[in-house]
């Protein structure tokens, strides 16, 4: 594998001094997420092939992976051991990769109850852009002085560099679960999911569509059974299919064809007026908005920045200029000195998280 990484680095070193943009693909699962790579003569890096489990300590809760391992066979073996990928996250095809996961930093529907991606790793080794190897954090959960670099990649879209391999802390999956469904409107339904949230139930996802509450109890079984008894609803058989419809975006409210929009506002948010159909998650945290025709970005993100969030063009068939909630001049100064740090000729993924995202000899 050293020679993979190699052969990696002179790839990186080579197109640096040739300033040639490399645009990095690993599964394609989420290729349709963010901004084209941006740059003509842009060449195709595959990195799907660093791939296989280095380390996994089940009694630590630890596993290490290189960035080209399928999540599909990462979750396999952690199923042997009775754990899991705590966020949840979406595959969106059989050749999801790690290192897609952890560049587009998405989690799943639990993650208002465990934590999103970034909470859950702890160390990255990669390639920056002029293809010297890096490493940063470890295998334990600790304290961090300064950045946190390996989180740090977590949402960068490769941006900042080549993932080669990523150390995760994992969880037990739970002894019992159970989906429940109960019928109310979209202001009942954000109340109530805000109000268990503040108890001690076992509520490990939620979701709120078309008049019906789902909701995920996850525990101990007797703790399935009262919280079941406490909230009431009707037990859904199909409960993990439904969940597994919602991380994949395979449920019926996907597959429009329509432009889909996500808006991560505060959880307490008032049902939000807009043209189209929702969908709603994590408490109502994640508003899933397919939007009628004639709705422009900018409403649907004041209405999100007026929430205290932002919205994410998440799947479009039209231009997808501006995919992301622009930033304010601040953070956009921190994005670009990151960039200039980790990738100073501008070669990775250029535009990819927004088409100002520059390269080094770019405005500052």
């Amino acid at each position: 594998m050293q020679i993979l990484i190699d052969h990696l680095a002179t790839t990186l070193h080579t197109a640096a001094e040739r300033k040639t943009p490399l645009q990095i693909h690993g599964g394609g699962s989420k290729a349709f997420y963010g901004n084209p790579v941006a740059g003509e003569n842009v060449d195709v890096l595959d990195v799907a092939t660093y791939s296989g489990i280095i380390d996994y300590d089940p009694t630590e809760l630890v596993v290490t992976a290189r960035a080209g391992t399928r999540l599909a066979d990462l979750e396999a073996k952690l199923n042997q051991q009775g754990q899991m990928l705590a966020f949840e996250p979406p595959h969106f095809a059989a050749a999801a990769t790690l290192g897609g996961c952890v560049a587009t930093g998405l989690s799943g529907p639990r993650r208002a109850s465990a934590g999103a991606v970034r909470d859950f790793v702890l160390g990255v080794r990669l390639l920056d852009g002029m293809g010297s190897d890096l490493h940063f954090g470890g295998q334990v959960m600790k304290n961090v002085a300064g950045y946190d670099v390996s989180r740090l990649q977590v949402g960068a879209m490769g941006t900042l560099g080549i993932l080669l391999e990523v150390s995760l802390k994992v969880l037990p999956q739970p002894q019992s679960e159970r989906t429940v469904r109960m019928q109310m409107n979209e202001t009942e339904a954000i109340q109530r999911v805000n109000q268990w949230a503040g108890k001690p139930l076992p509520i490990s996802a939620s979701c709120f569509c078309e008049g019906e509450l789902t909701v995920r109890l996850s525990g101990a079984e007797s703790a399935v059974h009262a919280a079941h008894a406490k909230l009431g609803g009707e037990e859904l058989a199909e409960g993990k299919s439904f969940w597994e419809s919602v991380r994949e975006q395979t449920h019926a409210f996907f597959q429009s064809g329509k432009t889909l929009w996500r808006l991560s506002i505060k959880s307490t948010t008032p049902p939000v007026s807009l043209p189209g159909q929702q969908l709603i998650e994590w408490n109502g945290a994640l508003r899933w908005l397919v939007s009628d025709e004639g709705v422009d970005a900018e409403t649907i993100r004041t209405v999100a920045s007026n929430a205290a969030g932002h919205a994410t063009l998440f799947r479009s068939g039209e231009s997808r200029a501006e995919v992301f909630h622009p930033l304010a001049p601040g953070m956009m100064k921190i994005h670009r000195l990151l960039k200039q740090k980790f990738d100073p000729v501008g070669i990775l993924n250029h535009g990819r998280l927004y088409p100002e995202h520059l390269n080094a000899n770019q405005s500052r």
